[in-house]
């Protein structure tokens, strides 16, 4: 899953950014709101983190804006400001949380695992795939009931493929979903991961992860 920090603070945000990464999420982070809202318009997130105080152009708008184009993604707002108008003048433009500084991680951690699990969100909690079942709430995958021992960023190749079973996905799609923007595109590192995880999953003639030929791969329903 794929997280867009919009925070001018770079330290506040570079400590989100390794909290979250931690939890294997992919993070991206912009320190404007110009270029928040570009990012949220043409990347592909799960969640957005936007402050309110931004240069350029200021969070509510940014969250306007984004609403008007109905870019629906989760959108939990961050601000220095706690007056009752300030949160109501913030959900009122369209974003689904609010959370006051300074917060608890453990609490921001809260609100995006349960915006992520809202049924009409399209990140669901379990996802399951031949005898493969993802637990987004713990980060952990069981084949035929027996727990795999996969590192943060593989378990984010898998979690985004198997959310996708039965399409062919292709090299840039994952990278763009489970690397952040910075990443060397010309880089072999999905085929490095999608090899890993075939050997963790015992993976025999593509059972469960297929190579579609110089497109991508596809997760086997």
């Amino acid at each position: 899953m794929r997280i867009l920090i919009v925070e001018d603070n770079q330290k506040l945000a570079g400590y989100i950014k390794k909290a979250l990464e931690q939890k294997s999420y992919s993070v991206d982070c912009v320190y404007n709101g110009e270029s928040g809202e570009k990012r949220a318009i043409f990347g592909e997130y799960d969640l957005m983190i936007l402050d309110i105080m931004l240069p350029k152009k200021d969070g509510i708008a940014v969250c306007k804006s984004l609403r008007q184009e109905n870019i629906n993604l989760p959108i939990i707002m961050l601000t220095a400001r706690g007056e009752l108008d300030d949160r109501v003048e913030g959900l009122d433009s369209g974003a689904d949380d609010y959370l006051v500084k300074p917060f608890e991680l453990q609490e921001l951690l809260a609100r995006i695992r349960a915006l992520l699990r809202r049924p009409k969100e399209k990140v669901a909690e379990f996802l399951n795939a031949q005898d493969i079942i993802i637990d987004n709430a713990t980060h952990t995958v069981k084949k035929a009931e027996k727990e795999l021992k996969l590192t943060l960023k593989e378990f984010a190749v898998l979690e985004y493929l198997v959310r996708n079973k039965g399409r062919v996905i292709n090299r840039e799609q994952i990278l763009d979903h489970c690397w952040d923007f910075a990443f060397d595109s010309f880089s072999n590192i999905v085929d490095v991961y999608i090899k890993q995880l075939r050997r963790k999953l015992n993976d025999k003639n593509g059972k469960y992860i297929k190579t579609i030929r110089e497109v991508g791969y596809q997760f086997q329903e």
